[in-house]
């Protein structure tokens, strides 16, 4: 069989494995999440949902994840630091959703993680260059490599975490994000990493029908951290090891949602005097549900955008009559988007759609 096609059979399998893996192994985990507590009761205001609905299914995507990439990927020392430290924020979070730790106890167990990662070579040494005017477009990181890639996982793993506040939100711009790394890697030639890629993308598949509105179970910390630090560090191993300036970008444009609801969620408590660990009802999903729209609506629009992000992500490494026609469609998705929401902020439905408003959804942290 052609180099090629064993690559693409390599991709489907593990897609659809951790497809069936994660949909299957999801109902027990619930079950086992009712029996242990693992219980998000709606206690204030960033909460959506009315009614207690069970978490810790990220568990289901971990399991798919982790046995789509065990029988189809080569576990090469940067991919097993990149799974032992999944095993480590698993077992975090698994803890969290049962019983609350306090964050910086999280954090210790994020960074140990991260640690064991870039121990096995999962390191960022060079970055994009931001003074134009010097005649290297990289810098090499040297000494700095190690904290710089630390800060970077750590920063995308609670990233991803603080957008899980609606009904299947974070598992499904997960899912865009990992498509959108798993489209370049191809284009980069990075075969090993796009099976990883595809494993990760049929585990948030195969969860989202349990997730989506009306959520029957939650990711909780246990998926919501797991989703962040597998695209943190595959994106380490896939991107950062190029010197070509439009890899540094595509993680930056794949990851963008997270990214910058976090980093104004920070400035904007910061300004107000708070601790940036201060929870709030201030995120951008927060704030579509507060126009009016109901969770369908503004979870359809933020999956919109981390689209067109994705597809900006796409077309910089592409080249001819390919990338032309992904701007085109990247042009449409953007016009659709911008009328869907004019359309919405004038006729805003402040009525709750029936049972999709009362059982939805996950807090933001």
């Amino acid at each position: 069989m052609f180099p090629e096609m064993q690559l693409w059979l390599k991709i489907v399998l593990a897609l659809v494995a951790a497809i069936i893996l994660a949909y299957v192994t999801t109902p027990p985990i619930k079950l086992f999440a009712e029996k242990v507590g693992a219980i998000d009761v709606p206690k204030d205001a960033r909460r959506v949902h009315k009614k207690p609905i069970p978490r810790m299914g990220g568990m289901a995507i971990f399991i798919g994840f982790l046995f789509a990439v065990i029988l189809f990927a080569e576990i090469d020392k940067p991919l097993r630091g990149i799974l032992i430290g999944c095993l480590i924020i698993v077992a975090t979070g698994a803890i969290d959703d049962i019983k609350p730790m306090r964050w910086w106890v999280k954090l210790i167990c994020q960074i140990a993680a991260a640690i064991v990662a870039v121990a096995h070579g999962v390191v960022i040494n060079v970055l994009f260059n931001p003074n134009i005017l010097s005649d290297n477009t990289t810098l090499l990181l040297g000494s700095l490599s190690i904290p710089i890639t630390i800060i970077w996982i750590v920063a995308i793993t609670n990233a991803v975490n603080l957008i899980d506040g609606l009904d299947g939100l974070a598992c499904g711009v997960s899912c865009i994000s990992s498509l959108t790394m798993l489209v370049v890697a191809l284009i980069l030639s990075e075969g090993n990493i796009a099976v990883v890629l595809a494993a990760l993308v049929g585990a948030c598949i195969g969860f989202l029908p349990y997730n989506a509105n009306p959520a029957k179970i939650f990711m909780g910390d246990t998926g919501a951290l797991l989703l962040g630090f597998a695209l943190s560090t595959i994106s380490v191993s896939a991107m950062f090891k190029f010197y070509a300036i439009i890899t540094f970008v595509v993680p930056m444009l794949a990851m963008a949602l997270p990214l910058f609801d976090t980093l104004f969620a920070i400035i904007r408590r910061l300004l107000k005097g708070q601790s940036p660990m201060t929870p709030d009802r201030g995120h951008l999903h927060h704030r579509l549900i507060d126009m009016g729209l109901s969770q369908k609506q503004a979870v359809a629009i933020l999956y919109s955008l981390s689209a067109v992000l994705g597809l900006t992500a796409v077309v910089i490494n592409t080249h001819g009559p390919l990338r032309i026609t992904l701007l085109i469609a990247e042009l449409l998705l953007a016009v659709i988007i911008g009328f869907f929401v004019k359309s919405q902020i004038e006729h805003p439905a402040n009525v709750p759609h029936k049972e999709e408003e009362k059982t939805s959804s996950e807090p933001t942290e």
